[in-house]
Parts: C-alpha cells; structure tokens; sequence
C-alpha cells in the first residue's frame, strides 16, 4: 500500500515519546520523522529541550529536581510552549504526525498531555524507550550528551557525571506506562522486547512496525553505483547491458577500496537483479543477495532510449519530467515516488542489519540516500551521483556522516541538469 492511502483516513496523531534521559528518544523521533516525511506523510518534531533552552540554555543537573520549584515551572512553559506550536502547526498546515520529543516520564505529564490531544481530536500514541542495559545507557551519554547543546564548551568528564545526576532526578519520579486503555509501544533495551497496547489505525500500526525493525548500535552504510555499463558509454537508459572495459576495472578495483574503508568488519552486500550490478559485485570477498527491489527506475517505453531521443520522439514528456521529475512517470514505467514504495522493504530490512553495501543504479541510489540525508523529495531525483564511487554513510544520533571514496578510473557522465537540452546548439 502506498502513501496516498494514509491520507484516506484522514486522522492526525500525536506521538508521545515517554522515557528517561539517554535513552535514545530523540534519535528514534528523528528516525520516525525521516521515515515518514520519505513516504510523502507530513510529519514533525516539537523537541521540549530546544524551547527550555531558549531560556536556560545550560541547566545543571539541580534544575531538574522534583523539589526545583523554579526549575519545574520553566519546563512546564518549554512543554507548553511546543505543544502550542505542534497543535497550531496541525490546524494551520494540515501536518499528518506531530511528535512530542520529551522525558514526560510522570503519569500526570501524560495525563496531561493526553487531555489536550482529545480536546483538539488528535490521536494519541505513546512511544516509551525503557533501558537497563547499562552499556547502552553508557554510550549513550558518552555519545548525545558530550555534543549536546546543554553541554558546549564544558569538560566532557563533568558533563558526564551531571548528566548521570540529572538520570538520578528523572528516576525518582518516573512511572512507566501500564495504563491498559491508551495506545503505546513500550520498546525494552531498543527493542529486545516489544510490548504494543491498543493500536488502532493503519499509520500507527505502520509506525510501530517501522519502530519494531529499529536499533541504534554504530554500524556504516556503503553505497555504489555499478561500473560503467555499455548503455552509459552509448548514452541510453535502462536495459541490461553489460558493464564497459573500464566499468569491469572498477569491478576489479572495488574489493581494494571496500578493504580500505570497511578494514576486517564483517559486511553483506546487496545488488539488483541486472548484470551490471552483479558484475560490479562479482569479485567482492562477502556474502551476496540479489534483490529485485533494487532493480533501476523502468523507463517504459523510453527503456532503451537516448535522451536526446526521448526529447525528439516524447518532447511533452520529456518536458514534464523535467518539470516534476519525482512525479513523473514514464510511458508504461515508473516515476520516483513509485520506486520509493517499493524501496520500503529495502529500508525496514537496513534499519535491522548491520554493516551492508548496496551495489545498485542512479534513481535508486538517489532514493536510499535521500532517506538517510532527509533531502526534499523535489530536490532527490536531481542529485549527482557519479560513477565509480564509493558512499560510505554513518548514522549518528544527530544525522548521518557520509565519506565519499573515489576509484581513480574515469567513466562517463550519466548527470543532466534540469531544463538541459539534449538539442545541439
């Protein structure tokens, strides 16, 4: 089912995130919102922390004492002040999923916020990240709170040990939910254990389900394009034609250049079902799977075709490509958005494995990319991807790093600028 079927049932719903500090809250919002925003649904997140800090930019760990009566106040108004901007953006800007990005570890927090949700018809879904597994809560305050905002220019050791007094404070007060008449997803140590009560839509169940496949262990993301191809060399889309002779030398070459980036890590590598792809991954010393999935963008009846072919041949198409090239799609083929439905799968299976290199074509390339990068849909079909390189991303808790290594082996250029003709002057 595609995104347009979100938007037939016509409900918005709050995501409440629920938890102790240095739980991963923040990261599994972000990722929600990423996810989400891929598939064309309008979502956005409201962080607690980033209003408190417009007034108290650098708290210690005293301000957030139970008995801070101060302290307590400002929170209040920073948890005000964000759910006044998420039900404004709402009613104003139709958005589909606000997330409520904060610790409201107390049953009268939630309360609370479940009161003002039913007020303006907003469905509620609880998300709580519960953690005891102490190696992960140690990575992550080492991680998050030494480049969090609060702790800038501060000695990272002090940082640590008053963030670990502000847990302290947090956990005095804190009740974890087990209310049995609301909607939530309680996920134990960063779902190890899945607990899930009272889901009642098809976008909760989907959000769930997308936060089910989660975790947030360190691991690298290696994308490449095939080796140049002989439909590269002639100018022409699609097909299934055979890598060129320096296409089949990035083959030999890539092995050397994963080695170096990859070092002894143990790595999967993932590749289209077309020959180009294959041939590409053919001398990679790691297990291989095949995935249709990732076959390139089906051009229709222009697969096979130049572009200046298409622009003589289809000159209205090629316009309105150009004109919305997300949307467009080919006669008899497919558009971007279609190759992002079908790339859903790729995406739930990555968020659940480890180290992984896709060895696949431009558009889907594109498309993967843009998920990580969280860049516009209007912007992703325009991105440069060029030939024999080598995309290592890194997903942090604050966005996702990307190194790009290239092979020193020429190939032609497969990247045309919106509105160039094809036409020679």
């Amino acid at each position: 089912m595609g995104p347009y079927s979100f938007h037939m049932e016509n409900l918005q719903i709050c995501v409440i995130m629920v938890g102790l500090p240095a739980r991963g809250k923040s990261l599994i919002a972000q990722k929600i919102v990423r996810y989400l925003t891929w598939l064309s649904i309008d979502a956005k997140c409201f962080n607690v922390g980033n209003y408190r800090r417009i007034e108290t930019a650098h708290p210690t760990a005293d301000f957030f004492d139970v008995n801070n009566e101060d302290g307590e106040r400002l929170r209040r108004h920073a948890a005000e002040a964000a759910l006044e901007d998420m039900f404004r953006w709402f009613e104003e800007e139709n958005g589909m999923v606000g997330i409520f990005d904060a610790t409201n570890t107390t049953r009268k927090r939630r309360d609370w916020v479940l009161d003002i949700c039913r007020k303006h018809n907003v469905e509620p879904l609880f998300v709580e990240s519960w953690c005891d597994d102490e190696d992960l809560i140690m990575q992550n305050i080492v991680d998050v709170k030494t480049s969090s905002p609060d702790y800038v220019g501060q000695d990272p050791e002090q940082a640590a040990l008053d963030f670990r007094n502000r847990i302290r404070n947090y956990e005095k007060v804190y009740e974890t939910i087990s209310e049995r008449d609301l909607t939530y997803v309680k996920l134990i140590n960063v779902g190890s254990q899945v607990i899930i009560n009272r889901i009642q839509s098809y976008l909760e169940s989907r959000i769930v389900y997308y936060l089910m496949n989660l975790h947030i262990k360190p691991r690298c993301i290696w994308l490449s394009r095939h080796g140049e191809s002989q439909f590269n060399v002639e100018g022409k889309i699609g097909g299934d034609s055979d890598l060129s002779p320096r296409g089949r030398e990035y083959s030999r070459q890539l092995p050397r250049l994963t080695r170096m980036s990859v070092g002894d890590q143990p790595l999967t590598v993932w590749t289209s079902t077309l020959k180009r792809t294959q041939q590409t991954a053919k001398y990679l010393p790691y297990r291989q799977l095949t995935w249709k999935a990732l076959d390139e963008l089906d051009a229709g009846q222009c697969d096979g075709l130049t572009y200046e072919e298409i622009e003589s041949k289809y000159p209205d198409d090629f316009a309105a490509r150009d004109a919305d090239k997300y949307e467009y799609r080919y006669p008899g083929g497919e558009s971007y958005r279609d190759v992002v439905i079908r790339l859903e799968p790729i995406i739930m299976e990555l968020e659940r494995q480890d180290n992984i290199m896709i060895v696949t074509h431009q558009a889907v390339l594109r498309c993967i990319y843009a998920y990580f990068m969280n860049v516009p849909q209007d912007k992703s079909p325009w991105m440069e991807v060029p030939l024999h390189t080598l995309i290592k991303l890194e997903p942090k808790a604050y966005g996702t790093e990307v190194t790009r290594i290239k092979a020193d082996i020429p190939a032609v250029s497969t990247y045309r600028e919106k509105g160039q003709s094809t036409k020679k002057k």
